[in-house]
Formats: C-alpha cells, structure tokens, sequence
C-alpha cells in the first residue's frame, strides 16, 4: 500500500493564498515532492466543491503537447477550458521546459478569473527576464525533503521509539520516495538517491552551464559535502584541491558552488556580525539539502563528524520554519545559527552532539552568554536533559523537530520563566530584605537571570523597592 504524506506546512501555505491575485511559485530540489504537493492541493480544491473542469494539471516533463507547440498555443489550449464566469485554478508543473515559457505565465496571470500555480526546480527559473516581467506579482514557497516529523509519520508500522528513528533520519535520505522505499532494501533506496543525484548534476548544472571538467566540479561538490557546517572560500577550496593535485581557479570554484546553490543542492548562510549589526561578506558555510546525497558520494567517511551532520539537520528545520538565518559572530567567539523570525525578532541557537564534555560545553556556552540583549538562547544536542540555566534553554533535537511550534518549546519556556518568578516572589514577601544574590544561591539561578527576572516583575508592577541602597526593602504589590 503506498504512503501518502500531507505535507501540512506546505499545503497551508498555499491555502492561504488561495484565490489571491499572486502568482504562487513552489521551488526547490528534483524530488523534493513538488509535484506531488501541487496534485494534493489541486485535489483538496475539487474536494471542497469546485467542478472538476475548472481545475487544470499540467507537468510539462511529460510529452502533453506536440514538440512543434509554441507557448501561444498552449495558452489558448488552457483558454479554451476554462469558465470565464468563475474561478480556475492552473497547475503548471516545471513550465520552463516550454520556449519562452514566462509569456505563458504573464498572460494566464492578466486573466482575473485563473489563480495560477507554477513549479521549478531552479532558482535560475526566476532569473533574468522571468523575474523583470513577473516582478510584484509572484510569491515564493521554497519546498525541502521530509522533516523528520514526517519521516516519522511514514514509519507509522514500526516498533522503534523516536530516538531509534532519528538514529535512522540521521544517516538515510529524506526524498520523500526515497523514503517510502526504503523497505525495498537499502541497495534499492541507493539507486533511487543516485538517479535523483545524476539528474541534477547532470541536467540542472552541467548540461545547462556547460561544464567541461566533470572530475573537478564532482570533487568540488564532495569537498562541500564533507565540509557541511565548516566556513569555507572559494581561495581556501581551491588551495584545499590544489594539495590534492586537482589544478581548479578560485574563480572557478565560486562559479561552481553558485551552479550548485542555484540548483538548491547546497544552502549557502552568510555571517553576522551581532555587535555590529552587519551581514559580512566572507567565510560563509554551506549545508547539504539532503545528507543521503552525502552518504552516497563519501562513502566510508559518510559517520565521521556527527556534530555537523546534526547542524545540517537544525540548519534545515530551521529553513523550512521560515526564518533568516546567519552565522552569528560576535567577537572572537561564533554562534551557529542567529535567525529572524516573522516578527522580525531573533533567537540564537548553538548546535552541539553532546553538552557532557566541560570543554565542549563551555565553547557552546561561552558565546550565548557574550551575546547581551533579552531574544532567547537555545542549545540544541542529543543529551537527553531539558532545562534553563543563566537564560540559556537546552533542548533535545528529537524534542525540537517534533514540536510543532516555530519556536523551541516556547510555552515550556514561559513555564519556567514564570515560576522563577513566583520563586522570587515568594523569598521577598518571606525576608523583604533578601539580597539579589541571596535570591540567585536560593533558587539556582546566575545574579544575571535574577536582576532580569526582578526587572520583568517590576515592569509588571508586581515589585518595587523603598530605596536602591543596601538598607532599602522590597514590597510585593498585591
């Protein structure tokens, strides 16, 4: 029996855009289900009641029009279906295989009664003229493999726990048919990966860009695989090679990670410079879309380094929840992840295996505590320990990708949050005397998290003092 997964995020997307005047534009890798997404959603329409000939389907990498069709003639083709009384809802799947396809799209999208929807597997598929003719009138929903929550969701015969099955989403792809076949075999699955991997390399990039030497640009890409989570520079890449006997230009290296980038293989993130408020412009970092392509291309080294395999992971949970995301750097010291969300409010994330090691601690720590404003601090590892300590939330990852919420467990932080300050409230009306620091000992929090607890409690109007020197008092408003 086959799996199907609704890909909610997506679908809801979608759903709110329904019936507005914007043309809806689903990106992201070959195979990232893309096409499937957009025949869910063509079907949830006709499930709420729209007559079946005012929805229209078309992949255009399958032979549906005669070669000699111009763009015109599939327009009018369209045209000649729909109702001009009511709305039709278009699905036009990997158009860009059509001579001056975006003259399809900017005619079907002038007709006030089509609401148009279009797919493409190549950030190239919104470059250059297609961009200028269609500018303001497109919105973008960039589509990545399966989240482990849905991972999760197609092992629904297992008898593994969560913490089995993220062992597995670790090291496996997350192509949702690559997922699904995964009870054919591994060597079936690998076959699978490889295709979807040949295909883009192939079709996406070296075909379309005319690459001459496969034996580097493949290398390159395997370089990038292994460094997922390590800043790199096309001059430290190509010196890197050099080393290595393969004679590549840095200038060659930039263009090849760009073909790569644009073809959403790899995510490029940039750093940001927290004091100073500033994207800089060097060292970026480079995660893998899908780290089954990883497995595959390095073969026995494909275990080492699980830090940065989990780094991958929360980069792209991260992206598929919608915020920006950069390297923070603050100092000397570098944050892996500071985001923005929606609200245009951020949040800082250290990713680590495990907070056991004193060293690794103090390094995960040591640059959330430089960091001095009031957005949240998380750090995400395997431990399986949950708890805030000095405004710092450590989270398990299993715990964080199955949570449905944008942010980390937001309400469990609010939790927290508050009964330290019931705490506080409590030791004053007890000893009105009581010092910041007898507070902090008592209840187990740093001088730090309790003077910022004590002014939330005064903004509240819940705290007050007589005076500000030693002998003043504390007084509970009631």
């Amino acid at each position: 029996m086959k799996t199907t997964i609704i890909r909610k995020n997506y679908i809801e997307q979608l759903q709110k855009l329904k019936d507005e005047h914007i043309i809806k534009v689903v990106t992201g890798l070959r195979r990232s289900g893309k096409s499937t997404l957009l025949e869910m959603f063509a079907q949830r329409i006709k499930k709420s009641g729209v007559p079946a000939n005012r929805v229209q389907e078309y992949n255009f990498e399958k032979p549906i029009f005669l070669k000699e069709y111009t763009w015109f003639d599939i327009y009018n083709s369209i045209m000649e279906k729909t109702d001009k009384e009511n709305m039709n809802y278009i699905f036009l799947d990997e158009p860009q295989q059509i001579p001056e396809f975006e003259r399809l799209i900017d005619a079907l999208f002038v007709e006030k009664f089509i609401d148009l929807y279009v797919t493409g597997s190549n950030a190239y598929f919104l470059s250059g003229e297609i961009a200028t003719l269609l500018s303001g009138r497109y919105i973008t929903i960039h589509i990545l493999p399966f989240s482990f929550k849905e991972f999760v969701e197609t092992q629904s015969n297992t008898t593994l726990n969560k913490y089995e099955l993220f062992n597995n989403y670790l090291y496996e792809t997350s192509l949702p048919q690559g997922v699904l076949l995964r009870n054919q075999g591994v060597d079936i699955q690998n076959m699978y990966i490889q295709d979807v991997y040949n295909t883009v390399i192939e079709k996406d990039i070296q075909q379309k860009y005319n690459i001459q030497n496969i034996r580097s640009f493949d290398n390159l890409s395997k370089f990038l695989m292994a460094a997922i989570g390590s800043a790199v520079s096309p001059s430290n890449i190509s010196k890197a090679m050099k080393q290595d006997r393969q004679d590549i230009h840095h200038n060659t290296v930039e263009k090849y990670i760009q073909y790569l980038v644009n073809s959403f293989v790899f995510y490029q993130v940039n750093r940001f410079d927290i004091r100073g408020k500033q994207q800089l412009a060097t060292q970026e970092k480079y995660y893998l879309v899908d780290i089954g392509f990883r497995n595959l291309k390095l073969g026995k080294f494909q275990y080492q380094d699980l830090g940065h395999i989990l780094e991958n992971i929360v980069y792209l949970e991260l992206n598929r929840r919608g915020y920006q995301i950069w390297i923070g750097k603050i100092g000397e010291y570098e944050v892996d992840f500071i985001v923005k969300n929606a609200e245009n409010k951020f949040e800082y994330y250290q990713v680590t295996w495990s907070m056991s090691d004193t060293t690794t601690a103090e390094r995960e720590i040591r640059p959330l505590k430089s960091i001095d404003d009031n957005y949240p601090k998380y750090i995400i590892s395997t431990d399986m320990i949950t708890s805030e300590i000095d405004g710092i939330q450590y989270v398990n990852v299993v715990d964080w990708l199955l949570n449905e919420s944008k942010g980390i467990d937001a309400e469990s932080r609010g939790k927290s949050r508050g009964k330290s300050r019931g705490k506080i409230l409590e030791l004053i009306t007890d000893n009105p005397k009581i010092s910041v620091l007898e507070i902090a000992e008592t209840i187990g929090l740093s001088i730090k998290g309790v003077e910022k607890n004590i002014l939330q409690l005064k903004k509240d109007g819940k705290l007050s003092r007589t005076t500000n020197t030693k002998s003043g008092e504390w007084i509970v408003n009631k």
